[in-house]
């Protein structure tokens, strides 16, 4: 069986998904064969694996990181939220059901057989395991029948290393409480503390690293730098939503709906010299783009209220009227058309009128679609024709069922099964395809069409090799971590395990 260590922290986004995949690219490079696992995962970022099963989007950054293929198995529940007090629950890449907080609370338990099961197989198969938790482990009042922070430790037999941010200030406060909250068994299962997101000069940091030692009584292991890396990330708290100011030669705005999901639908731009893409969450930010996204969205309905509601809605009818270019993925796709139905209560059941950018309907079914998916751009019209026929490769996940009627036609054909999807009408545009534009050419061929358009030559789009730009990434993050945290101490712990 795989040794494991697992990495817990001490709030949400304190760092956990980023220095579990440092540590699993640092085992890869030293020869290990290592793998990535949470137990639980709570984010609306998902990925379909080649079985057509969904999984959280950092085990699969992970599993990147560490050079293997992504596996539900490392990730073998996923929460996705449907509204402030439920959750969509996915157990082994399948739907099981929506759920209150409290009812899911209840129910957890009796997970555990699956989420062993997953773990098992890991274990099995690799040397090394890296778990990462959520939240944090002191989180009093849920500490009951854990099963992804301390009680999963014990299940895996996990020594902890217990990260905390000291970018958010605090940092000392947050190690202490956090280790002071746990029950004395719990204590004994953390082995070092890491010091995450530190700016600065170290040697002013190391008094306070001793009296924090001697008060804890267990050892720092690592001082982590603010990493500047380009990885994905699936949280909500996820720094790129921060970007609103326009500066490229092409502008792209993407609607920062309140249940977005899978953002990493639009990363390859982030990279691209000459293109800045930014998130918008009022009328007033939206400006004059040269694309405006509506990316995916884990409550359709809801969300386009939201727009009708902030006036995002009628900014996006209008900018489309103008010329604007306007795309919608998923559901951003399927609020293009005029009316959304949900006759099951998939989402809030009832039926509402959508932006009527399209002559379609859609209607939500009991049974999500879960596929990997691949094909071309048929011959597309308006400003993006430069997409026609060339390829692509994503993933499919949505409830509904989208019928375009006469006045449109489709935008891609997909292949296994082969299918038409999507839809185009003079300057707007919409897919079901998840990672549409992940592949090199489909993201030079979009770029280009939106600097020619703007008389700006489309030689300035260089080609851009993703997959070589991630290996530079997760080398850049194993290179701190390797260099940051006393890597000896590291693997003594793995060693010696609880």
């Amino acid at each position: 069986m795989a040794k494991a260590i697992m990495i817990q922290g001490t709030m949400s986004n304190a760092g956990k998904s980023l220095l579990t995949g440092g540590l699993l690219r640092v085992f890869k490079q030293d020869g290990y064969r290592a793998a990535p696992f949470k137990s639980q995962n709570m984010a609306l970022n998902s990925f379909i694996t080649t079985e057509g099963l969904e999984m959280g989007r950092a085990q699969v950054m992970q599993a990147e990181a560490a050079g293997i293929l992504p596996s539900v198995r490392m990730n073998p529940i996923l929460l996705k939220p449907t509204n402030d007090t439920g959750s969509q629950v996915i157990v082994n890449g399948e739907v099981r059901g929506n759920m209150s907080a409290r009812d899911y609370f209840k129910y957890k338990k009796s997970l555990i057989p699956d989420i062993m099961k997953a773990y098992n197989a890991l274990a099995e198969e690799y040397e090394i395991i890296v778990l990462e938790g959520a939240g944090s482990p002191a989180e009093i009042n849920l500490k009951e029948d854990d099963i992804v922070n301390m009680g999963m430790a014990r299940l895996a037999g996990a020594p902890v290393l217990l990260a905390g941010d000291i970018d958010r200030g605090g940092v000392f406060a947050q190690l202490f409480g956090t280790v002071e909250l746990l029950e004395k068994e719990e204590r004994a299962m953390v082995k070092g503390t890491i010091i995450n997101k530190f700016r600065g000069d170290k040697t002013i940091l190391e008094p306070g690293i001793r009296m924090l030692e001697e008060k804890i009584r267990i050892p720092t292991v690592g001082v982590i730098p603010y990493l500047h890396v380009d990885i994905d990330d699936e949280d909500s708290l996820t720094e790129r939503f921060d970007r609103h100011e326009a500066g490229g030669a092409v502008d792209i705005a993407v609607i920062r709906l309140p249940r977005i999901s899978n953002f990493t639908d639009f990363r390859p731009f982030e990279a691209m010299d000459g293109v800045s893409l930014r998130y918008v969450q009022t009328a007033g930010q939206l400006g004059e783009p040269d694309l405006i996204f509506i990316p995916g969205t884990k409550n359709t309905m809801e969300d386009l209220l939201w727009m009708r509601q902030s006036g995002l809605e009628a900014a996006v009818v209008k900018a489309a009227a103008g010329g604007t270019i306007v795309m919608g993925i998923c559901g951003g796709y399927q609020m293009l058309g005029e009316t959304l139905s949900d006759p099951y209560g998939v989402e809030a059941g009832g039926s509402i009128r959508g932006m009527g950018l399209f002559p379609m309907d859609t209607v939500f079914e009991r049974q999500k679609v879960r596929t990997q998916a691949q094909g071309v751009f048929r011959t597309v019209e308006g400003p993006l024709k430069g997409l026609s026929g060339v390829a692509f490769k994503g993933y499919e996940i949505h409830m509904g069922e989208t019928g375009v009627k006469g006045g449109a036609s489709h935008l891609t054909s997909l292949s296994e099964p082969e299918k038409p999807d999507g839809a185009q009408l003079g300057n707007v545009y919409g897919t079901y395809v998840h990672g549409i534009f992940d592949e090199e050419e489909a993201a030079r061929a979009l770029a280009a069409c939106l600097y020619e358009r703007k008389g700006l030559s489309a030689e300035a789009v260089r080609a851009f090799d993703m997959e070589a730009y991630k290996e530079r990434q997760y080398d850049i993050l194993a290179d701190a971590v390797r260099n940051s945290m006393d890597m000896e101490a590291v693997y003594r712990i793995l060693e010696a395990g609880l």
